[in-house]
């Protein structure tokens, strides 16, 4: 797996500040009290990874779980001929980590610079035993995220190179913007164009073209290589 390991070790002054926090209301924690807010804040500490660096490997020993604050990253595994399978994107307020297991399943690597808050699973999972709504909300963000795995599954699965590229674009929609804030949503592309080629199965020149031919639909406009606006999210999303 490319780029280096960053290791569990937490930044200098890396204390937590939940009342500062930019997804309190939107991470996990958001369903605690102040005073348990305080008290996770008290097992966690603040990590920063830049572009390329790996928060943990498939198959190493599961020591920690986090929330993303800021930043991207993906989820992935290497296939036994070494190719990369992507499992999926997390966004800010995404939770990472297997909680109750002994190893992870796959590799945790920045896309962009990612700052996240990082707990030891073991002190997590005792916290997460007197707060059954902590683990209720964890759960429903598990599911979330299986449904995100087999959505990218089916997306890849789709013959026309066309629509597997609007496949990917209405979930990265979802996954950075609210819906109904404004009409015409901005997302930026967290994959360079080589790992988006080869996730859609397709090579960067034919990508290249169907970005343009969604832009000639009226659908999206791009600013820069990994800006797009979405024109009509309604016919994206259809």
């Amino acid at each position: 797996m490319s780029g280096p390991h960053a290791g569990l070790n937490p930044d200098p002054a890396g204390r937590l500040a939940c009342a500062d926090c930019p997804v309190g209301d939107s991470a996990v924690c958001a369903v605690l009290s102040p005073q348990e807010k305080l008290a996770l804040s008290g097992i966690g500490r603040h990590r920063t990874l830049v572009a390329g660096e790996r928060l943990f490997d498939a198959g190493e020993d599961a020591v920690a779980c986090a929330t993303l604050i800021s930043g991207s990253l993906k989820l992935s595994r290497l296939d036994e001929d070494g190719t990369e399978r992507l499992f999926g994107i997390i966004h800010p307020s995404g939770f990472l980590g297997r909680l109750f297991s002994t190893q992870t399943d796959t590799t945790a690597t920045a896309l962009t610079e990612a700052k996240l808050c990082l707990f030891p699973r073991g002190d997590f999972e005792r916290v997460l035993a007197d707060r059954p709504q902590l683990m209720r909300q964890i759960l429903a963000r598990t599911m979330d995220a299986l449904e995100e795995s087999r959505a990218l599954v089916e997306l890849i699965g789709r013959r026309s190179m066309k629509d597997r590229l609007r496949g990917f674009l209405a979930l990265s929609l979802r996954g950075q913007c609210t819906p109904g804030v404004t009409e015409q949503p901005v997302i930026d592309l967290e994959l360079d164009r080589a790992d988006l080629a080869a996730l859609l199965g397709t090579t960067i020149e034919t990508l290249s073209r169907q970005f343009g031919a969604l832009e000639a639909d009226g659908l999206i406009a791009r600013d820069g290589n990994r800006r797009i606006k979405i024109l009509d999210p309604a016919a994206l999303l259809g």
